[in-house]
């Protein structure tokens, strides 16, 4: 069963981005990711969590599910401008990532999975 990943600063580096090496946004992930940026204390961010691991399961193979603890991983958090959570990235194969902030219902998820990331179910 697929799980969702927990990203660290060097992760993040080596499968989504390496923001150090270039400016311009390059993806470095095989497939379409979703990543949540939460922090433990966060009452939305709890609703959102187990949605995360059902689109796991559902997308397994076909997008990745990615997690950032806020308040772990600040240098992420404020390269991406987060002021309030949960924030969710979405980053396609090959365009431009799309922020969304809240807690989003499963069907927006699951909208976002095929417009913004181009995966069908």
């Amino acid at each position: 069963m697929a799980q969702v990943e927990h990203l660290t600063l060097e992760t993040f580096k080596a499968k989504v981005h390496d923001f150090e090496a270039s400016k311009e946004w390059k993806f470095l992930g095989d497939k379409p990711c979703i990543i949540d940026f939460y922090a433990d204390w966060c009452g939305p961010c709890k609703m959102v969590a187990p949605v995360m691991e059902e689109l796991a399961t559902e997308y397994d193979g076909k997008v990745d599910i990615y997690k950032v603890d806020t308040e772990k991983q600040r240098e992420l958090s404020s390269l991406f401008n987060i002021s309030s959570i949960p924030s969710i990235l979405f980053v396609p194969a090959n365009e431009q990532p799309q922020m969304a902030q809240g807690a989003l219902p499963k069907d927006t998820f699951k909208k976002a999975i095929v417009d913004v990331l181009k995966v069908e179910a």
